[in-house]
């Protein structure tokens, strides 16, 4: 597989290709790694690190600093893919030029090749801004994370026409202030249909059904790694997280029974450097000593 770098210019050839976009999320450089060899085209640094790596209630506690710290992660750990990092709650809603220098951050200290920010018309004059300033911009529209309170939780948007209508509006004001995509989560299917017909640049749905340009899942979701909650959008790939359980079930069990580490695991010194080491045998019950320890002790040769 070619290790040269996805670009934006790329990503809307694909669209115009038919060639299906492949996205995930990921956090560190290790699962970037694993991404990146497994030919994801597009990793994302979502603000979803509130909830899968901070443990946070929702993605609103998540800061810049935040983003820039687990974006230069993933840059180190993907050679291919395309790494766009999530402009997170407040870092653009309120002032213009605090967004632009919060998603020059994003590229300048963290490596990213394009930002993701929420919403549609109401920020297509920054969306503009930021792509003239050479800043690619990738939109989300839908169900919205950072609006979670105003939504009134996590629910499916656009099943009403006026919602809908709206947020084909929105998508074209983006794809027009010049984004090179745009995320729709949590929409219905006739929806997303429609406007990835009417957009001449990739969308990305995540529970949005399969007539979208590409596909965006959390790692986290797609290996299993979550089991309390598995939305409807959801399809674990694989059950990494009961076979982690196992395994870590499994290694305190040989720490416990002292079989790990065994003799493949460990080091010796060239030459003798201490008293024979200690080691616990097990005791002669006919041999108890004055003190009733003879017996449970003995010595092997280093």
């Amino acid at each position: 597989m070619s290790k040269k770098r996805v670009t934006v210019t790329d990503l809307r050839r694909m669209k115009a290709d038919g060639e299906r976009i492949t996205m995930v999320t990921a956090y560190d450089a290790t699962f970037a790694k694993l991404a990146d060899r497994g030919g994801a085209d597009v990793i994302l640094v979502g603000d979803s690190l509130g909830m899968v790596i901070q443990g946070q209630e929702d993605t609103l506690g998540v800061t810049v600093d935040d983003i820039v710290y687990h974006t230069r992660a993933v840059v180190r750990g993907a050679q291919r893919a395309h790494v766009v990092a999530d402009m997170p709650f407040m870092s653009y809603q309120a002032d213009l030029q605090a967004a632009m220098q919060n998603a020059g951050r994003l590229l300048k200290e963290g490596g990213a090749q394009s930002v993701k920010l929420e919403g549609g018309e109401e920020h297509a004059e920054l969306v503009f801004k930021l792509v003239r300033s050479g800043i690619p911009v990738m939109g989300h529209l839908g169900l919205t994370p950072q609006s979670v309170h105003a939504m009134g939780g996590f629910k499916v948007q656009g099943k009403s026409r006026d919602q809908a209508e709206q947020i084909l509006r929105d998508a074209q004001a983006l794809e027009a202030a010049g984004a090179y995509a745009i995320v729709l989560e949590g929409v219905p299917v006739e929806l997303s249909r429609v406007i990835t017909e009417a957009l001449s640049i990739p969308t990305i749905g995540i529970g949005a059904g399969v007539d979208c340009d590409g596909q965006v899942l959390v790692i986290y979701d797609l290996l299993g790694l979550f089991d309390e909650f598995v939305p409807k959008f959801v399809k674990q790939f694989a059950k990494l997280g009961p076979d982690a359980v196992a395994a870590i079930g499994a290694y305190k069990e040989e720490v416990q029974a002292g079989t790990f580490p065994a003799e493949a695991h460990t080091f010796h010194a060239k030459e003798v450097l201490f008293r024979p080491r200690p080691v616990q045998v097990h005791p002669d019950p006919q041999d108890h000593g004055e003190d009733g320890m003879d017996g449970l002790y003995g010595v092997v040769p280093v």
